[in-house]
């Protein structure tokens, strides 16, 4: 098709609205296809152990039961409750009481003393350490097996109508990120003055009210996610204030406050920038804009890294600013193309300078996903058995078939930039067609000027929006003329479809367990870092800070306890036994022989009297002095230490 040939397809009008649509049409397939076809969200800590064992038939009634379990959890009351053959509770009801040691993580609950024969139902449902939420059931049978009225949960924990629109949310926070940090670095990387395009100002802001409209509905959603299940608990503000004592829960806020300061990123972006016309200094608030939009993306990232995957396993040091630079390069790319494609169907303006910067944006992108997604492939599956023998490790496979096939895509879109004609260029060969009289009948015939005078207000306004829509109507098909500008956005439109795709599988990858951990349960062993010496360090140190119920115990395990990274737990319990809260609790490593420290650690609040930090770093062998200073109140503190042989 020549440049000055009549347009025979489609409305260049309806176009956009039909690709929008089309676009529109394949998310609410793919995510539903996805939702309808995903369990509930798998988590990252999996059930090792139980005593007794699921299906055995013990002679005598046992004290307790205990579960054991791959990686840290939190629980809660009632997170494990066992119920006799009525459906009775046959366990004391007490919230189930921390046994772990050694790197081993175990919880038990007391059962009743004289409980009769029969087939117990064990039900169980916690929090791992990377935010989902875990739950299952088995029986054991006293004396002989028996009829039993207790029906096993067949809905796992953080199903429901409640988990199916925490994942919505999930999915729209992602597409948020996506929308808001990638169409801001195409504003300011690829094309300045799209900061001045409406329908670009639309794209970002749109994506800062999805993720904002996001991350509040998960805050809200969190306790019923992970607990009861029932929307009637998102008000509740007792839940509400268990789940920002929790990573998750800080992490949410944290996304909400760095958003307030991505509002105000928007605002100078798209007001005092779009209007500025000087270069020099327009050229120096880019910079500054680059600086502090870099920093808040940066920091809403890593508010994923802090709380799914990449915060517990084995080196959560590298893990979590490497999936930071995954997640800020999947935005770069992505939403850049998301804002590509808006404004070649939606500005006739964009030029291929700005195209071209594009291509290199995500050229550096595809290679910092590659070199990330690698060592987060290794990390997560760990094995080729894993990779196709489970459920991430198939979804990994699919997630690399499609940044294929994106690339193959990308490159007809490449060949298309390199053939693009600039908006001025295009102008001049519809200005001689109009010359020539093709476009004589384009406009209307304008009013005298010496009558303007007595035009009334009303008719102004009319003419004025009669030669905006002329004005729009020949930017249009001087847009659509271009057969090298059409080529280009019908790639660019196939791009954006498969990143579609490719955008829900990943955000599914971040609620599978990984084929990792998934082989190591199913092998009956706890995922755990290799000690580089040594083994498990155990300490237990009693206190009193001289307050009002200020005696209790602390307990303390450093896994693998060797030099390099370490995981921290650290458990406080009352002078009754029962797990307690404090204040305030702090911690510092010393080895005094070398002059090393004192090393501060500050670990996160996971449950009631439990706290955990991951990647401690113990850079010797040796002996070392553990400082743990305990408050209980506003005035009662007490510091206590305690030597460990470590490495």
């Amino acid at each position: 098709m020549s440049a000055t040939a009549p347009y025979a397809g489609p409305s260049p009008i309806r176009r956009p609205v039909a690709a929008a649509a089309l676009l529109a049409a394949l998310i609410s397939l793919v995510f539903g296809l996805l939702l309808a076809g995903a369990g509930p969200a798998s988590a990252h800590a999996a059930l090792t152990g139980s005593d007794p064992q699921d299906g055995a038939v013990v002679d005598t009634a046992p004290k307790e039961v205990t579960l054991s379990f791959s990686e840290a959890i939190a629980v809660g009351d009632d997170s494990i409750r066992v119920l006799d053959p009525s459906g009775k509770r046959a366990d004391t009801e007490a919230e189930p009481k921390d046994l772990s040691e050694g790197g081993i993580v175990r919880y038990g609950v007391a059962l009743h003393s004289g409980l009769p024969d029969g087939t117990y139902t064990v039900a169980w449902q916690a929090v791992s350490a990377d935010s989902h939420p875990i739950s299952g059931a088995f029986t054991f049978s006293i004396g002989a097996p028996s009829e039993t009225t207790v029906a096993v949960p067949t809905q796992e924990a953080g199903g429901g109508p409640v988990g199916v629109v925490y994942d919505i949310a999930r999915y729209a926070a992602y597409t948020g990120f996506v929308l808001l940090v990638g169409g801001s670095a195409f504003v300011l990387i690829c094309w300045q003055r799209g900061a001045a395009a409406l329908p670009m100002q639309r794209l970002v802001v749109r994506g800062w009210l999805t993720l904002t409209a996001a991350t509040l509905a998960m805050l809200l959603l969190r306790h019923p996610y992970t607990s009861s299940g029932k929307f009637a608990d998102a008000f509740d503000l007792a839940g509400l204030q268990s789940v920002l004592d929790t990573k998750p829960g800080a992490a949410l806020v944290s996304r909400l406050l760095l958003l307030g300061a991505a509002a105000l990123f928007i605002a100078v972006l798209f007001g005092t920038y779009a209007r500025r016309e000087d270069e020099r200094e327009k050229k120096d608030l880019t910079f500054g804009l680059a600086v502090g939009g870099g920093v808040v993306a940066a920091g809403i990232a890593a508010t994923w890294a802090m709380s799914e995957h990449a915060s517990t396993g084995i080196q959560t040091s590298i893990a979590m600013p490497v999936d930071v630079a995954h997640l800020l390069a999947v935005a770069a790319w992505l939403g850049g193309l998301a804002s590509l494609l808006v404004a070649l169907y939606r500005t006739p303006d964009i030029g291929s300078a700005a195209v071209r910067r594009f291509s290199a944006v995500a050229f550096t992108s595809v290679v910092v996903l590659a070199a990330t997604g690698i060592y987060q492939s290794w990390r997560q599956v760990g094995s080729w058995s894993a990779l196709t023998g489970t459920r991430y490790g198939q979804l990994l496979i699919l997630k690399v078939a499609l940044i294929g096939v994106l690339l193959a895509v990308a490159w007809f879109s490449r060949r298309w930039t390199g053939r693009l004609t600039d908006p001025a260029v295009a102008s001049e060969d519809t200005a001689s067609a109009a010359a020539s009289g093709d476009t004589a009948d384009e406009e209307p015939a304008s009013e005298p000027e010496d009558a303007s005078a007595d035009v009334d207000p009303e008719r102004a306004a009319q003419l004025a929006r009669q030669r905006a829509v002329v004005t729009a109507t020949k930017k249009k098909r001087i847009r659509d003329a271009d057969p090298e500008r059409s080529g280009l956005r019908r790639s660019v439109l196939a791009e954006a479809a498969v990143a579609v795709v490719l955008l829900a599988v990943t955000t599914m990858l971040t609620s599978t367990e990984p084929g990792r951990t998934e082989e190591e349960a199913a092998a009956g062993t706890p995922s755990a870092s290799a000690p580089a010496a040594g083994g498990p360090v155990n300490l237990s140190m009693p206190f009193d800070t001289g307050g009002q119920n200020g005696k209790g115990t602390v307990r303390i395990d450093i896994e693998p306890g060797g030099t390099g990274s370490n995981d921290l737990h650290v458990w406080i319990d009352g002078s009754d036994g029962k797990p307690m809260d404090v204040p305030e609790l702090k911690l510092a490593l010393t080895l005094e022989s070398k002059d090393i420290g004192p090393l501060p650690v500050v670990p996160d609040r996971l449950a009631e009297g439990h706290w955990s930090a991951s990647a401690v770093q113990i850079p010797m062998a040796g002996d070392w002095k553990i400082d743990v200073t305990v408050r209980t109140s506003d005035i009662d503190q007490v510091t206590i230490d305690k030597n460990a042989k470590i490495g």
